[in-house]
């Protein structure tokens, strides 16, 4: 008979075989990980410092010059407005699409044929290309002849140039994108409702809590793990908006929606400076980083994981 060393020693031997072979299967992930994107970012920080313009053909390392012109040069007052224009349009895209996505998900939280169309009607914009819809919103905003200010003349009030005005511009970009993701906030938040316990709102019902109450008191606060999580994929990826803003008003009028990433295009694919739209990436990718882990820590001291 084994002893119990031997024993020990062999279970010792299993866990660690079993533990390689869990690892070989990680193998593959971590690889393409590594190819396509902690390799591209390590070599975007290496572009940050040197001097590569794409017109030349050849580029040298130049050290902090790009960050010095970032940050004490023609680039300070560039990167201060595009992190304005962005955050401004990140904050209220969250505003609407997490609180109009809650307050739709409440009012649709029935398993009807009726209701499930009405939420197929409001997921429906989530799944057409944002380029589309775009062009579609340019129609409709048009100055001249859109349908927009052609409803408001009828009621008497002057056209308005809504993609052509600095003050309508980037309302009008958000009102797009917001129209295309409530409905993914609707979806998941039905979802969420489902996994709450009905005891709760039968106990409150016997205290006399009415609909209003029920839904601050208990639905909200039970809610939170799923607001936590589309707070925090949802702010990356409105931070990371491009496409809307390309197709709708190109960064203008006067930079009005000129948010980091279509900075950082221009940069990089109309001015041909790799080197500069490198250390913009750079010191976005750190933003981006710093926010999510504030998010993080911030909004983990208010999330219920009761229900």
């Amino acid at each position: 008979m084994q002893s119990d060393t031997d024993l020990k020693r062999l279970h010792r031997i299993n866990k660690r075989k079993a533990e390689f072979g869990d690892f070989l299967f990680v193998v593959p992930a971590i690889t393409i990980l590594i190819i396509f994107c902690y390799y591209p970012l390590c070599n975007l920080f290496r572009i940050s410092f040197t001097d590569w313009n794409l017109i030349a053909s050849n580029y040298k390392y130049v050290g902090m010059k790009n960050y010095v012109w970032l940050f004490n040069g023609s680039g300070g007052p560039q990167l201060l407005s595009a992190l304005k224009v962005t955050f401004t349009y990140t904050l209220w895209q969250l505003f609407i699409a997490i609180i109009i996505g809650m307050l739709l998900a409440a009012l649709f939280n029935k398993m009807t044929r009726g209701y499930a169309i009405m939420r197929s009607m409001v997921l429906m914009p989530n799944y057409i290309a944002i380029s589309t819809a775009a062009v579609v919103f340019i129609w409709i905003l048009n100055g001249d002849y859109g349908i927009l200010n052609y409803a408001l003349s009828f009621v008497g009030l002057a056209k308005v140039d809504w993609l052509n005005s600095t003050s309508t511009a980037l309302s009008c970009v958000i009102v797009l994108t917001a129209w295309g993701g409530v409905g993914y906030d609707m979806i998941i938040y039905i979802s969420a409702m489902q996994g709450i316990s009905k005891d709760y709102y039968e106990a409150a019902s016997l205290d006399g809590a009415n609909a209003f109450n029920q839904f601050r008191y208990i639905t909200v606060p039970l809610l939170s793990p799923t607001t936590l999580f589309l707070l925090v994929t949802e702010f990356i990826a409105s931070m990371k908006v491009f496409q809307s803003i390309d197709v709708m008003t190109g960064g203008g009028p006067y930079s009005s929606t000129n948010v980091m990433v279509y900075w950082i295009y221009k940069l990089g694919f109309v001015d041909f400076r790799v080197d500069r739209a490198a250390a913009v990436s750079c010191i976005f990718f750190l933003i981006l980083m710093a926010m999510t882990i504030l998010t993080m820590r911030v909004s983990n001291k208010s999330v219920n994981y009761d229900s």
